[in-house]
């Protein structure tokens, strides 16, 4: 446990008294004692680089002085503090001149040129993410809070120094907690532990995400934070014999086998043994795996050669047995853990790695500066992938809620590992589906999914994925992805992959829409075609542009589609821009296309054969099907197409009548439509067998059915959707449906 896990909390409903100032030679000796102290923690680095962590302490020291901490300490003594955790972690002099540094834009007025001019590029970047940083306010309207974490999560994805340095301010800032005003502990401690630690866990940072649930546990409870450490205590107290005496038996049995190896003693978190407590409505007392060992060894090979003698020595726990290095976290965490029955019935969980394993099993992606030096290392890949899958998300969304919608799953994950054909381990989020996996392997895989197997059988591809599974996806190049896949999916790349490729197949399509409505309207103002975005014609599409107020005129015919604006008021702006440059409409195609036979504006009629995909809806109030009467209405969402006799229809184009257009369905119809139908039965044995079985003679499907509750009746309403190719199938079905016996009447449902 840390140093500040270990000290015992007096609470105080009071604020620390305000501790006396010290003088400026006394704030000159500590300051330079805090450094002194720091530079014998850089030895990994070399002569220069030390001397330019020396300059920039010096400037950072001037910038800083007369500032202070509440503690009273000189301000320099907390940018020290933080550049000693990244020390710990080995990060490179730039990080470490940033740590340094990290104050001095907000506090004392110095500019990025400052810095970058003194120090290079690389620091005063570093120095700018972090200030930026420092400037978010975690609020509790989760619309800002999201907006905070969108700009942090994206400043770590494009250089992981950033977090790094952020979470050593973070810890220091907790360690010195109880010298700040006391109405602050609450909102800083729930922030850490809400967004700090899941950062530091999800990068690997085990004993840093420990030690922050730690401080906030210590802060935010403080009453109960001091009882269960005086628990602990009395605990470790009590079972220090047995604890010798099994660190003795586990080490002379790892002798016997001249197995070198090193065994160090842990304790569960004060946090995680209130979570189970509390979880499991536990009292202190029946608490259990208080207490564990880790056994670090040379070699691989060698974990396992060392769980052979535990388990020999000791009756391990059935179920509790967890081999994270044949499949390594997705944080790049490695580790054999086994829970053994030791004397006295104690449960001791034990944890063996190597050397290596251990170092990132504590820094986690801060490991790659561990083992920058060795040539060949592969450290530098951890959590990259997680990292760069933040770009790809913001890159396809601007929507801060969003944004953390699709990362807050990954940032607190429960991991399941699956394989693909090739036996390649694949770590994914419990609760994810076939659709995520297909998206994990790649986003075209993805896109054109179609079925899937796991373990060699076909599956939904709403399956939940279970660790062990062997999952094949099987891909059309005609596929496109279902919006119903939202409501199942789990990844946040998944779900906005999907949205991504919706939303810009549903703006292509508008657009098509929209330059054929456009190309319809100017053919009743006399001009024959929709001009061309060239040189000739851009004086036309800049005045348009700037009355609409679109940026593009891709961004207009994709308003024009989507109804946002009226076709026929573009077309008239356009023709008379067109006219003033010399073109000249043609009467007789006016005379052709203006005027249908009620002398309104006519543009031509949308053919529509059902392959329109998110551009077109056919309204449920109606649900018109080919071969009945339709007209269509641009009403700011595309184009929806109501049967003509529909009752809402007719009442909205009363009041905006410049919103509708003609449409006719095609010759060649690519798909079934659904209808509505209401069936009056009499409420006899069998009867919805008997309409059902005549419905299927009709070879219409039924999508869905409702009945009135109407029992003690003699009658009851039967409402069905059946999925049908045209009207005339559907008047079959329902024709045959009013032969029935049972059947009083059988009608469409149109609104």
């Amino acid at each position: 446990m840390t140093a500040a896990q270990n000290s015992t909390i007096a609470p105080s409903s009071t604020a620390p008294a305000k501790p006396l100032r010290m003088s400026a030679e006394q704030a000159a000796r500590v300051s330079a004692s805090a450094f002194e102290g720091l530079m014998e923690h850089l030895g990994y680095l070399d002569a220069d680089s030390a001397e330019r962590v020396r300059q920039a302490y010096l400037y950072a020291d001037n910038a800083h002085a007369d500032q202070w901490r509440s503690s009273g300490d000189p301000y320099i003594t907390h940018p020290i503090a933080v550049t000693a955790i990244c020390a710990n972690w080995k990060l490179d002099a730039p990080a470490l001149m940033a740590a340094l540094l990290h104050d001095s834009m907000e506090d004392c007025g110095i500019t990025k040129d400052d810095l970058n001019e003194r120090f290079g590029e690389d620091v005063a970047d570093l120095v700018d993410g972090l200030t930026k940083l420092d400037k978010l306010q975690f609020n509790t309207r989760e619309e800002n809070q999201a907006e905070s974490f969108r700009k942090m999560l994206l400043a770590m994805a494009r250089d992981v120094r950033v977090i790094l340095i952020k979470l050593a301010d973070r810890t220091h800032n907790m360690r010195t907690m109880s010298d700040m005003p006391r109405s602050k502990w609450g909102r800083i401690s729930s922030e850490t532990l809400e967004i700090y630690a899941p950062i530091a866990h999800r990068l690997g940072l085990n004993q840093t995400y420990r030690e922050l649930q730690d401080l906030s546990f210590k802060h935010l409870h403080p009453w109960r934070y001091a009882t269960l450490e005086k628990a602990i205590a009395r605990s470790r107290t009590r079972r220090r014999d047995l604890v010798q005496r099994v660190q003795d038996e586990v080490s002379t049995a790892f002798g016997a086998q001249g197995l070198p190896v090193r065994l160090l003693g842990r304790e569960s978190t004060l946090y995680s043994l209130y979570l189970r407590m509390l979880k499991n409505q536990l009292s202190f007392a029946k608490v259990t795996d208080i207490y564990g060992f880790r056994v670090i060894v040379p070699k691989t090979l060698d974990c396992y050669t060392a769980l052979g003698v535990l388990h020999q020595k000791y009756k391990p726990m059935p179920g509790r047995f967890k081999d994270y290095i044949a499949i390594a976290k997705s944080n790049g965490y490695q580790s054999l853990h086994t829970t053994l029955v030791g004397p006295s019935s104690v449960n001791i969980e034990f944890q063996l790695r190597t050397e290596e394993m251990n170092i990132v099993a504590e820094a986690g992606v801060a490991a790659h500066w561990l083992y920058k030096a060795q040539k060949g290392h592969d450290s530098e890949h951890l959590s990259t992938q997680w990292l760069q899958s933040l770009l790809d998300i913001q890159n396809e969304t601007r929507d801060a809620t969003e944004f953390w919608d699709h990362v807050k799953v990954d940032l607190f994950p429960d991991a399941v590992y699956v394989f693909t054909p090739k036996s390649e381990i694949m770590a994914m989020p419990r609760g994810a589906t076939v659709v995520d996996f297909a998206y994990a392997i790649h986003s075209k895989i993805g896109n054109r999914t179609i079925a899937a197997k796991i373990n060699d059988e076909e599956v939904p591809l709403r399956t939940e994925l279970k660790s062990g599974d062997v999952v094949q996806i099987i891909t059309s190049e005609t596929a496109t992805p279902n919006p119903a896949w939202l409501s199942f999916v789990k990844t946040g790349r998944a779900r906005s992959k999907i949205r991504s490729f919706l939303k810009n197949s549903a703006q292509s399509e508008a657009g098509q829409l929209g330059d054929t409505l456009l190309a319809q309207a100017l053919r009743s103002e006399g001009i024959d075609s929709v001009p061309a975005q060239d040189e000739a014609n851009k004086g036309v599409w800049d005045e348009i542009l700037r009355i609409t107020g679109n940026r593009t005129p891709a961004e207009l015919l994709v308003d024009i589609g989507m109804g946002r604006r009226i076709a026929s008021l573009v077309a008239a702006r356009m023709t008379s821009f067109m006219t003033k440059q010399g073109v000249r409409p043609d009467a007789l195609l006016i005379t052709q296309e203006r005027f249908n036979t009620d002398n309104r504006p006519f543009q031509g009629a949308v053919t529509l054969n059902g392959d329109e995909s998110s551009s077109v809806h056919y309204s449920h109030c109606c649900r018109p099907v080919p071969g009945d009467p339709i007209l269509g209405y641009l009403g700011g969402q595309g184009l929806v197409v109501h049967h003509a006799h529909c009752h809402n229809a007719i009442k909205l184009r009363e009041k905006d009548v410049d919103r509708f257009i003609s449409v006719d369905w095609a010759e060649d119809i690519t798909r079934a439509f659904e209808a509505g139908i209401v069936v009056t039965v009499q409420n006899n044995k069998g009867v919805l067998a008997r309409v059902a079985a005549e419905l299927a003679n009709a070879e219409a499907d039924i999508v869905r059915v409702e009945m009135t509750d109407e029992v003690a009746v003699g009658t009851t309403d039967l409402r069905f959707v059946i999925s049908v190719q045209n009207n005339v199938q559907l008047e079959n079905a329902l024709r045959n449906l009013r032969r029935l016996h049972s059947v009083i009447r059988a009608s469409r449902i149109i609104a």
